[in-house]
């Protein structure tokens, strides 16, 4: 299942069975506050199938390809329970940007970042 990331420009790709949690959760916010209803519409709303045709490649609608910008080049970035689908230029230039945040320490770590061993 596929659909829009609304705090960044890509999409999300979930297994169905992670879907489904997902849209659970989703059904237990309130219609009637405007901020949980928002994120029902756009979730929800955008979500698709996605099929993958007889040459392998991931078939993905316009309008969710719009939201993404995604045009040839595209990166595909495992997220443990999901996979996020980037532009490459919208991929490096977000790459870029964390990257000089972390280092102008714009961005503070948690403990439990600091304690995570790589």
């Amino acid at each position: 299942m596929c659909t829009v990331d609304i705090q960044h420009p890509c999409l999300l790709l979930y297994p169905v069975p992670e879907w489904e949690e997902i849209e659970l959760k989703l059904c237990e916010l309130s219609s009637m506050n405007p901020q949980e209803r928002l994120a029902q519409q756009k979730l929800l709303g955008n979500a698709s199938d996605c099929e993958i045709d007889k040459s392998g490649r991931l078939l993905i609608n316009g309008p969710l390809r719009q939201h993404a910008s995604l045009e040839k080049n595209i990166i595909l970035v495992g997220q443990l329970k999901k996979f996020e689908i980037w532009s490459e230029q919208a991929w490096q230039a977000q790459m870029q940007q964390d990257i000089s945040e972390m280092q102008a320490s714009e961005i503070q770590l948690t403990e439990r970042l600091l304690d995570l061993s790589l």
